[in-house]
């Protein structure tokens, strides 16, 4: 995947945090898709679509684009202007109440976002899993909790985010909460190395979240933060 052929949708506008297409670019390129073409992909926790924009674009296949905080009718708007209406699907709905076929999915992509809901243990099993192919793959890439501070969000991140520093785990700790099932194959979780490349592209805007972050990232974020990328890989059926 190269970044620069996306640089026109990535903007100030497009951005809700860290560059959303550096950690996607990552994620492909370590664990590159292999999609027919009627599969379908779930990008959950979408945002303003961009990582739907780029998902549609380097598989050709249909995407279900769903986020809780942005509307389906404005996500809608900018794919058609985007000149990817007819292969996109924009939802509106609760990550923890989703309405899907069962195995309707053969991969599950989720930039940014996984961590404000899926924090329990079980989640994956119980809300996810049902709506996944087998063989299929779910690619995550969200802010964490280095390893070696383990335990401590709460202590070293509550300056910057306050009550919501629960929510940053390490990739250790993001490996148990996904746990097991008799359909998991095997699950793998790292410290991406886009951390620094997707921050600068964020830090670099005037968006309001951008700049109340620029006050925090070299004393706490940079520090004891990074991005955990997670693998998921489902078993074939038997």
């Amino acid at each position: 995947m190269n970044i620069s052929d996306y640089k026109a949708y990535i903007s100030a506008e497009t951005m809700m945090g860290p560059n959303s297409v550096r950690i996607l670019a990552e994620l492909f390129d370590k664990y590159p898709l292999h999609l027919v073409p009627n599969d379908m992909i779930l990008d959950l926790g979408c945002g303003t679509g961009l990582t739907s924009l780029i998902i549609a674009k380097e598989t050709g296949v249909r995407v279900f684009a769903n986020d809780l905080w942005i509307s389906a009718e404005e996500n809608g708007k900018r794919f058609v202007e985007w000149g990817v209406g007819e292969q996109i699907t924009p939802i509106c709905e609760d990550a923890n109440n989703l309405h899907f076929e069962k195995k309707q999915f053969r991969a599950l992509i989720s930039i940014d976002s996984y961590h404000y809901f899926a924090g329990s243990k079980g989640f994956f099993q119980e809300k996810i899993l049902p709506f996944m192919k087998d063989n299929g793959v779910a690619l995550i890439g969200i802010p964490g909790l280095k390893d070696e501070y383990t335990g401590r969000a709460q202590e070293l991140l509550s300056d910057w985010l306050g009550d919501d520093a629960y929510m940053f785990k390490s990739p250790k700790l993001w490996k148990e909460l996904i746990g097991d099932s008799d359909r998991i194959e095997s699950v793998q979780t790292w410290e991406m190395d886009c951390f620094d490349k997707a921050w600068d592209d964020w830090l670099a805007t005037n968006k309001k979240f951008a700049l109340s972050d620029r006050q925090h990232f070299e004393t706490i974020i940079k520090p004891y933060t990074c991005f955990v990328g997670i693998y998921i890989k489902l078993k074939k059926a038997l």
